[in-house]
């Protein structure tokens, strides 16, 4: 952030002192997480008006996720800027990996650290989905608070075919563009919302799908934690359950992992963008946490203003 910025991070939230411009959070997740050229052309267009925190890409996910800063009205116009580079370089007629999908571009959601700026994110949410459906022709469904409390889940439910056929028997309209799929860009989900930390859980070997399955379905909790259970061919075929802790503060990742422990033995484990520091408290030494980087991946640094 720029030397004159006027914000400071206290107690968990973001706190804008006088003068400064505020700043949101978008994470568009991009179905592509193989080909490094389409990722760093998507990443250098949504970087022209607003801050790439942090890039996570995975292979068998097949899905890239971004973690962008800015200021309202420029962060919808960039996340629209990285999606006409999406909408022009991926087709989802082929496979797309492990991970639940309806779109290129599958989500992209805005993100307020702090509660006073839930109407600003709520705002700019809808002024991004007005802008991929008026300037790129997709459709685009609201979901969380925005819609009433549906779920990403509930609208992936059977993939893009299932909601094709959702939508053409009228169980489901866009709230935004085209009453048709996009015919190689799919749908895109978009939404306001507190944050939420991204976290993946590998079982150790033997790789054991079935039981991954059993544990994401034992740890599901409405409104709290959405749990999938996949198999990582990259990895040697590894089982992971692969998470979003919807309210953080109130359930820490340690306590995830001790959870899973009881029903299997825990290899590594990663976090997919940002994450508060209290939702790391208690982390064991013992367990590796692939790749974090605290100074990009904290969110108390990398929103350091």
């Amino acid at each position: 952030m720029a030397a004159d910025a006027t914000y400071r991070w206290d107690a968990g939230r973001i706190v804008p002192l006088v003068g400064g411009p505020m700043e949101l959070v978008a994470v568009p997740n991009v179905s592509e997480g193989r080909d490094a050229a389409i990722l760093d052309a998507v990443g250098a267009a949504f970087a022209g008006r607003a801050r790439v925190l942090d890039r996570h890409v995975d292979q068998d996910h097949h899905r890239a996720v971004f973690t962008l800063a800015g200021t309202p009205g420029r962060l919808a116009e960039a996340v629209l800027d990285g999606a006409r580079e999406v909408v022009a370089r991926i087709d989802l007629g082929s496979e797309r990996g492990v991970h639940p999908h309806v779109g290129a571009l599958d989500v992209a959601p805005i993100v307020f650290f702090d509660p006073l700026l839930r109407g600003a994110a709520c705002a700019e949410a809808l002024v991004t989905a007005e802008l991929l459906a008026s300037e790129l022709a997709l459709p685009v469904f609201l979901y969380g608070a925005l819609a009433g409390g549906r779920t990403r889940a509930w609208l992936r439910r059977g993939g893009r075919r299932a909601l094709a056929e959702r939508i053409a028997a009228g169980e489901l309209k866009p709230d935004f563009g085209p009453r048709t799929l996009h015919p190689s860009a799919g749908a895109t989900l978009v939404a306001a919302r507190p944050p939420l930390v991204a976290f993946n859980v590998e079982l150790a070997p033997p790789a054991d799908l079935a039981l991954a399955k059993e544990i994401a379905a034992a740890l599901r909790e409405p409104g709290r934690l959405a749990a999938i259970g996949v198999s990582l061919a990259s990895r040697g075929d590894v089982a992971q359950v692969s998470m979003n802790v919807e309210d953080p503060f109130a359930r820490p990742l340690a306590a995830i992992v001790e959870e899973i422990q009881t029903h299997a033995r825990v290899g590594t484990a990663e976090i997919v963008g940002l994450v508060p520091r209290a939702s790391l408290e208690g982390w064991p030494e013992s367990l590796e946490l692939r790749g974090f980087d605290p100074a990009r991946q904290l969110a108390e640094n990398a929103l350091t203003f």
